[in-house]
């Protein structure tokens, strides 16, 4: 499978078509927040491809404006084929706008997953906004990750962790990436390729 995750930036080759050979056969989109709702319309238009997203910190136009076609992840487990994926929306809480959180309202909103999680057996992906703790993150409010979301990747050991919100440019798709027990947790900033089993 195929899945192009996005996050953060307008990537102009995907708003506009131009690099269709690099991203053909793309099954399925994630999207971790911050973009525009038409920017996400356009992509699972364009891909012909199903889209799954959570909210950024500066996502408040989907208040007005919903992307069409786009299915909204947050707080639940949605399936895609064989595949178990996560969504959790926000950042930690800086300024109190719109879709941040405290440690402890995010520890609140997993342990309220935990029972579909063990009824589920587990999830493949999770896919949020902000990262987890000490795994990319920085260290002023705005850009800390969550302790929550390491405990959740010490306990389900979800096959891949994708989030954005921490601005960066790779050199190599592996400078994405962190390995936390047999987890990838991943940047997706701009745009990630994956192929999974």
């Amino acid at each position: 499978m195929k899945i192009l995750a996005v996050s953060d930036f307008i990537v102009q080759e995907l708003y506009d078509g131009r690099g269709s050979d690099f991203f053909k056969g793309v099954d399925l989109i994630l999207s971790c927040g911050d973009l525009p709702p038409e920017y996400l319309t356009s992509l699972t238009k364009q891909f012909d491809a199903p889209l799954y997203y959570v909210l950024g910190n500066h996502d408040i136009r989907f208040k007005d404006a919903r992307p069409e076609g786009c299915v909204d992840a947050n707080g639940a487990i949605v399936r895609f084929d064989d595949k178990k994926i996560l969504g959790i929306q926000g950042s930690h809480w800086y300024n109190g706008g719109p879709y941040q959180y405290t440690e402890t309202q995010m520890k609140k909103i997993i342990r309220r997953l935990w029972l579909e999680i063990k009824l589920k057996k587990g999830v493949d992906i999770v896919m949020t906004h902000s990262p987890p703790r000490r795994i990319h993150d920085r260290e002023d409010q705005c850009h800390r990750g969550f302790v929550s979301f390491r405990r959740l990747i010490e306990k389900h050991s979800p096959a891949y962790f994708l989030h954005g919100h921490i601005h960066a440019h790779f050199k190599t798709p592996v400078d994405r990436v962190t390995v936390v027990g047999t987890t990838q947790v991943i940047n997706v900033c701009g745009y990630c390729l994956l192929e999974t089993n």
